[in-house]
């Protein structure tokens, strides 16, 4: 069977299922959901062991620290894959929902309603936990899904995969074949095959680097929301607690570098940046951070940073368009909060930015002009997160303008129709 043939029989399979998620209730799917979240638990051995080979070959082929952090599964993260799918339980059902309901002068009543997406393909790169993600969300807002994860966590996803499947089975005997599937093959050629069956697919969401994200949009004839790439910035004002400041910038930096909310762009007010370069650059200089710097930041770092730890270099432009998600940051000082605004819908990518303040209008004014799915003010950007949003999961973080925006949860996966009632009106 050739490639094309391959990708038809799994689209037009998944078409299926997704007819037979839509009829299912929803305490059927919170039932199903809750014996994966189990399963999780108990088939956590051979998932770690699976994930263990990945990260061997991972470490072999030279994958950095913060992409092998990435791709590594323990106990503590199954739990919280486990945590997620019962907190998605818990959550209404986002099918079936009444949007609007309107009655017209000639009775006709009218009722837009929430429904399933349908088919939806998903694309991402090295974290596995996306596995469960994804095709529980999928499930839980009616919609079959095709997953389509890295070759560096093939064994991971496979595992992850098959015991979601599993479980649901046992659960629901009337589970819908095909509803949650990995594409078989690592042939990147399968993608664009896949991507060109509108007639079956009705969605591609990618997660991943600016180069799968932008691939993937280039050869997809279904539509995409991209989950582009997180160039997150923390803006530090001249009226910021600079201990706040300091716990902040550390925790958007470090916590975990090799996500797509961490901070890739610091900017300082020229009035404290004397004063709170030094001071932050001791903590950044503990966790090794590189610190690429423009003229005015590294001249202030470099006449008063001693730590061994802190390599400083000057910045390039292109520095301050990168995500990184390494132990690598980029520092500027900016005149104000105006120039800091400026930088930020500049160069950012429209994923997460924060100012740190004690001055309300000047935060006001951040938050209203920063163009980005999450402004925050005086917070860490690592809580743009589907969990932390109180979302159960999340299927990414769109930083499209049309459609979903920022955390895509089970209502970001839905569409809706509108049902008409009525007692034989004809239009004139």
């Amino acid at each position: 069977m050739n490639l094309l043939a391959q990708m038809t029989d799994l689209a037009r399979q998944a078409k299926v299922a997704s007819r037979g998620l839509a009829r299912l209730t929803a305490s059927e799917k919170d039932a199903c959901l809750l014996a994966m979240a189990d399963a999780l638990g108990e088939k956590a051995a051979a998932i770690l062991a699976a994930n263990e080979l990945d990260m061997l070959a991972s470490a072999e082929a030279g994958l950095s620290a913060a992409l092998l952090d990435r791709l590594r599964l323990d106990d503590p993260r199954l739990a919280g894959m486990a945590c997620g799918l019962r907190e998605l339980a818990a959550l209404p059902d986002p099918v079936g929902r009444i949007l609007d309901e309107r009655r017209r002068p000639n009775g006709l009543r009218l009722q837009k309603i929430s429904t399933p997406i349908g088919v939806v393909v998903i694309i991402y790169e090295s974290r596995p936990n996306v596995t469960a993600d994804a095709a529980s969300l999928c499930f839980k807002s009616g919609n079959a899904t095709i997953l389509r994860g890295g070759k560096e966590a093939l064994h991971s996803n496979q595992a992850i995969a098959e015991c979601l499947i599993a479980a649901a089975r046992r659960t629901l005997p009337g589970f819908p074949e095909h509803a949650i599937q990995v594409l078989p093959t690592a042939d990147r050629e399968a993608i664009p095959a896949l991507l060109s069956l509108t007639q079956f697919v009705d969605l591609c969401l990618p997660r991943g680097g600016e180069g799968l994200i932008r691939a993937v949009s280039e050869c997809s004839k279904v539509p995409v929301i991209k989950h582009f790439k997180g160039v997150c910035h923390v803006f530090v004002d001249r009226e910021a607690d600079l201990a706040m400041a300091e716990a902040i910038v550390l925790n958007a930096k470090c916590q975990r570098p090799g996500v797509c909310n961490a901070m890739e762009t610091m900017l300082v007010d020229r009035k404290i940046a004397p004063m709170f370069l030094p001071a932050i650059a001791s903590g950044l200089g503990e966790k090794a951070v590189q610190l690429r710097a423009d003229a005015e930041a590294e001249a202030i770092l470099k006449s008063e940073v001693r730590s061994p730890k802190s390599e400083v270099r000057r910045a390039t432009d292109a520095d301050f368009f990168t995500e990184y998600n390494d132990y690598i940051l980029n520092v500027r000082v900016v005149e104000d909060v105006g120039q800091a605004i400026e930088h930020i819908n500049h160069y950012g990518s429209a994923h997460s930015d924060s100012i740190v303040t004690a001055n309300e209008a000047t935060a006001r004014r951040f938050l209203a002009a920063v163009d980005s799915a999450a402004v925050y003010w005086n917070v860490s950007t690592r809580f743009t997160d589907g969990g932390e949003f109180g979302m159960g999961a999340e299927i990414g973080i769109s930083t499209d303008k049309i459609g979903a925006r920022g955390p895509m949860g089970l209502e970001e996966l839905t569409s809706y129709k509108w049902l008409g009632f009525g007692s034989g009106q004809i239009r004139t």
